[in-house]
């Protein structure tokens, strides 16, 4: 159970009449957009997010036993072919994307405080699918963990310290003692000895 749960909105998911929606945060060159799964505007989180209803869409947010990345695809229908082109600008590979659940009380008109994050990740290279003068934008969104697959290309050097510590000296005689060769216990008196 996520931490930020709150009481109204655990006897809410447990209840028979469940009344789901989706919140999507896409961030874009020019700032986030707002977006939500229902109908009209609606204030959350300080935020007036835009109700697509259908027209937006998310695929299954799963979880596995192990640690391993999951990653989601939103998808945008019904949009102008002409309007495309200002889209596709905007976009911008690793820009952060979150979907929460919200729910709504047992009227269908309150919405329930604290919606919980069900995905936070990177948005990935999006998918064009274009008929007649309508058009459908999916996007790959990638789950952060999908980093630990990236080989971390790091040394121990001078160099490499300076970019995390700035004037630390702890690694400026690594070089020095390269071909050092260093005696443990007594000297050797002769070459022999070596």
């Amino acid at each position: 159970m996520p931490r930020n749960m709150t009481v109204a909105y655990l006897a809410a998911i447990v209840s028979r009449d469940l009344k789901p929606a989706l919140f999507i945060e896409a961030n874009f060159t020019s700032g986030p957009v707002y977006i939500w799964s229902g109908f009209g505007p609606i204030t959350w989180n300080g935020q007036v997010w835009t109700g697509l209803g259908s027209l937006v869409g998310v695929s299954t947010i799963e979880e596995a036993s192990a640690v391993s990345a999951k990653g989601i695809t939103l998808s945008l229908s019904g949009i102008d072919v002409t309007l495309l082109t200002g889209i596709l600008d905007e976009f911008q590979l690793g820009l952060p994307a979150v979907v929460s659940l919200g729910l709504f009380d047992a009227t269908g008109v309150t919405l329930i405080a604290s919606p919980v994050t069900s995905f936070a990740g990177r948005m990935d290279q999006p998918t064009l699918d274009v008929s007649g003068t309508k058009a459908t934008i999916s996007v790959n969104c990638e789950s952060r963990l999908v980093d630990m697959n990236t080989s971390v290309e790091r040394r121990y050097t001078d160099e490499d310290q300076q970019l995390d510590y700035p004037g630390d000296l702890g690694m400026s005689f690594v070089n020095g003692i390269q071909e050092t060769q260093i005696y443990w216990g007594r000297t050797p008196s002769s070459k022999n000895n070596i």
